[in-house]
């Protein structure tokens, strides 16, 4: 059998861009998997995971949806025991996995999380396979340059950050707001790519991808904080 990796894949610009290195690189990547998590996830992207179907069919790429499953009251006692509990669903996808194809790793986007990626890294290490992290520790000046130059279509569904107001919901992250992000990161310590939760995307379009797509949206705003509420998506030629 052939080394198969699977993409961990939530259609946001850290993991399509982790994606797009590994695939880069000649890697075997045969499935995008996605988990669906609560609104208080401290292991996953949130919003709009639904829309990874609509991007793993532009992609070309089978995709692997994983439901979080009950956490329950006792369990998410703090944050560290609830990223354990919530890889738990992920690590049961791939070890079924692994027992149908020759799994050689996972990638994931993680740029800076020590605590995701370290969870990743243990799951990895039980499971005998290897991660692939190419956004890892790397320069966000330079990753967002990347990504831009590589012709990544990235919209911002949810920010919940001193500095991002609703106008952010639903924008591009360009040139243009690459330059004002930097300047709230100078002025409140906004993360160039949101790595602390500031912001959350989905990429909409890209090299790797045979069609856009187009969203459909509404807002919500709760004062200091927002997402979007997508409420029609679609595959759209060129």
């Amino acid at each position: 059998m052939t080394d198969e990796w699977v993409s961990l894949f939530s259609g946001g610009k850290d993991s399509s861009w982790a994606l797009y290195q590994a695939l880069g690189d000649g890697l075997n990547v045969t499935r995008l998997l996605t988990v669906h998590p609560s609104e208080e996830s401290y292991m996953y992207h949130v919003p709009e995971t639904q829309l990874a179907t609509l991007a793993a069919e532009s992609i070309g790429i089978e995709l692997v949806e994983v439901e979080p499953g009950d956490l329950g009251a006792e369990t998410a006692v703090d944050a560290g025991t609830q990223g354990d509990a919530e890889l738990e669903p992920l690590e049961a996808a791939l070890t079924e996995l692994a027992e149908e194809v020759d799994l050689a790793g996972v990638t994931a986007g993680a740029i800076e999380s020590e605590f995701q990626t370290n969870r990743i890294q243990d799951m990895c290490d039980r499971l005998g396979i290897d991660l692939f992290a190419p956004l890892w520790q790397r320069d966000p000046e330079v990753l967002a340059e990347e990504m831009l130059a590589a012709g990544f279509e990235i919209t911002i569904l949810q920010v919940a950050a001193y500095g991002l107001d609703e106008s952010w919901l639903g924008r591009t992250l360009d040139a243009e707001a690459i330059d004002d992000l930097r300047e709230l990161n100078d002025e409140y310590g906004v993360h160039l790519l949101g790595e602390g939760g500031e912001f959350e995307t989905f990429v909409t379009n890209g090299p790797h991808m045979s069609q856009r797509i187009e969203l459909e949206y509404d807002t919500e705003w709760n004062g200091d904080s927002g997402r979007i509420r997508i409420t029609d998506a679609r595959l759209v030629d060129e």
